[in-house]
């Protein structure tokens, strides 16, 4: 009888913990409620389209999790007409299927862009024989660039883990947390602050982290106010809130990143999450959906505002595969009202949107596979 409450203890326990970090897969909010009725409008601005150079210093890639063509003329209407993600002119299609599944996970789907390799379902930059894959953001730091992540997710979730980290599967936060250790990444802003200083081996992974030389900070009021040096920033336990409770986290931490890394003479490169998209569509909520494609259009504005002034920056924006299979059936542009519908709560296997901006962004017309941008962006960025 005792083994079995044991047992029984050690079953809650572990289901509270994977609820703790993949509660968003169970979200329902507002999920009776389809139609976002319009809100408060920022100020879109039009970049110039020429540039200094014709191939990239720096690369700033944005990935939208979910987001799909809807999605993103979801976020169109909900403005009045128009998103700074317009200012990208070059469009193209990438393919998302991952080696073993014909509907990709934000895993797999991550490992592809990092890596140009595909591999299956719930991998982080492991190919199909558990072997890593060197990863873009490693190869960057090889050749002397600076390099950051940025997520409204914990820091250790798929897509981002996917940049840094290798590790047989994506639930394997701690170890994920470990192989941060194991790099010189210069700024990572997000959550996921339990797997570093609250683990099961009680090893404080942020004080190695201070040892390291890294700032720390948990607060996105200190986070904007750092400058150069290398950042460690995880401001939240697992995952950040929704928009109503993190605010402008998100550009702001996309601008932070931005000024720190543009520090190094021979360039950067800079991977960002708008995670939530995908979680929006998990809960079939349009209102989440254009809240969190709403802002992150908003970091979009903060690359292209630096992109724009630099002359040397190519930004890409794209997704890892479409969440909810999301169809606008209703809205109106004068007023921002968006009406949906959803078929399902898990990904789909259409084709997402690739929009570029800068020297190189040519190189993204066209139907692509997804790890055609991985390879795209090193030659680009690293002539190799």
């Amino acid at each position: 009888m005792v083994q079995k409450l044991s047992i029984l203890a050690l079953l809650i326990c572990f289901g509270f913990s994977t609820f703790a970090q993949d509660a968003y897969m169970n979200a329902s909010a507002e999920d009776i409620e389809k139609t976002y009725l319009g809100g408060e409008a920022y100020k879109v601005k039009t970049f110039t389209q020429e540039f200094k150079s014709e191939k990239p210093k720096n690369i700033i890639f944005m990935i939208g999790d979910g987001m799909g063509v809807t999605q993103v003329f979801s976020g169109i209407t909900a403005h009045h007409g128009h998103l700074f993600l317009e200012n990208c002119k070059h469009i193209g299609f990438s393919k998302t299927q991952s080696a073993d599944k014909y509907i990709t996970d934000s895993a797999a789907g991550g490992t592809a862009l990092s890596t140009g390799v595909k591999t299956y379902n719930g991998a982080i930059s492991v190919d199909l024989n558990k072997k890593q894959i060197k990863t873009i953001l490693e190869s960057s730091e090889e050749n002397g660039l600076a390099t950051g992540l940025v997520s409204t997710s914990a820091i250790t979730h798929a897509t981002p883990a996917s940049f840094i980290a290798h590790q047989p599967q994506r639930s394997m936060y701690e170890e994920i947390a470990a192989d941060f250790l194991k790099t010189d990444i210069d700024v990572f802003i997000g959550g996921g602050r339990d797997h570093f200083n609250m683990r099961k081996d009680s090893v404080n992974l942020v004080e190695k982290l201070k040892e390291n030389g890294y700032r720390y900070e948990e607060d996105m009021s200190a986070v904007k106010r750092v400058k150069k040096g290398k950042l460690a920033a995880l401001v939240a336990d697992v995952h950040t809130g929704r928009l109503s409770e993190r605010g402008d986290m998100l550009p702001v931490a996309t601008k932070t990143a931005i000024n720190i890394l543009s520090k190094n003479d021979k360039g950067f490169f800079l991977m960002v999450e708008g995670s939530q998209i995908d979680w929006g569509g998990h809960a079939n909520s349009t209102i989440y959906i254009v809240e969190e494609m709403l802002d992150f259009d908003k970091a979009i504005g903060k690359a292209l505002e630096f992109a724009a002034k630099d002359g040397e920056t190519l930004v890409i924006v794209t997704a890892d595969h479409e969440t909810g299979g999301m169809a606008i059936t209703g809205g109106i542009m004068n007023d921002g009202v968006v009406k949906a519908g959803f078929p399902t709560k898990g990904h789909t296997s259409v084709m997402v949107p690739v929009f570029a901006y800068g020297p190189g962004a040519e190189e993204f017309i066209g139907i692509m596979e997804n790890t055609d941008i991985h390879d795209k962006m090193k030659k680009l960025l690293l002539g190799k």
